[in-house]
């Protein structure tokens, strides 16, 4: 899914730039348990990243691409949270939007982006079907949790699993200053490739299944 829009550099104070910069890069650096920016040269305010599903869930194994969008008033008020990859999730809409508290209501100006990134993550964790943008979802969850279960895991292993993701993460590292050209042979890029392996296995394996359809 492709998410278009037009920078809202010109419209943030300088102090709010510098703000925003600083934290990317210290992401970049220093990135949350699976989860990895995938900062923008251009434009600053197009924050986007990738954040890995969490095991015991339906998502596990899946990498997932998720775009905050920050307004002419950030930070006093929140972003817009959308999910690039497709995913079947009660606060999800079918245009990725995001619903949750902290991107809303409970949005406090000092939060910044590196909490926003945990609460999406979360969000994969425990949804919550009280507040959802996509009804089935919500429905299943709470009437036929099974069902919910397959119809997302089978979501995540065609859009999430298809090694686009992967792709992404392994480029993180050239588009982020702090930690380019590290680690170009060390165990996070023999994980990578290990990781490619297995995707392009599943993704042979599914194929073959389709065929027998």
């Amino acid at each position: 899914m492709a998410l278009s829009g037009s920078s809202n550099v010109e419209n943030l104070s300088p102090h709010v730039i510098r703000q925003v910069t600083k934290e990317v890069g210290d992401l970049c650096s220093d990135p949350p348990e699976g989860i990895k920016l995938l900062p923008s040269e251009e434009d600053i305010t197009d924050i986007q990243a990738s954040i890995e599903g969490p095991s015991g869930t339906p998502y596990a194994g899946g990498i997932f691409r998720i775009k905050l969008v920050l307004g002419k008033d950030f930070p006093r008020t929140p972003p817009k949270g959308y999910f690039l990859t497709k995913v079947f999730h009660p606060n999800v809409a079918s245009n990725g939007e995001i619903c949750v508290n902290t991107l809303k209501r409970d949005w406090k100006a000092d939060m910044g982006i590196k909490h926003l990134l945990l609460t999406i993550k979360c969000l994969l964790i425990y949804p919550n079907p009280e507040s959802a943008l996509n009804e089935e979802a919500g429905r299943l969850l709470l009437e036929q949790y099974d069902d919910y279960f397959m119809r997302a895991k089978m979501m995540t292993d065609i859009h999430a699993k298809s090694g686009r993701g992967v792709k992404e993460s392994r480029e993180i590292d050239e588009n982020c200053p702090s930690t380019s050209g590290s680690n170009t042979n060390g165990p996070h890029a023999k994980k990578h490739a290990g990781d490619k392996k297995v995707l392009d296995k599943k993704r042979r394996d599914k194929k073959r299944t389709l065929k027998r359809l």
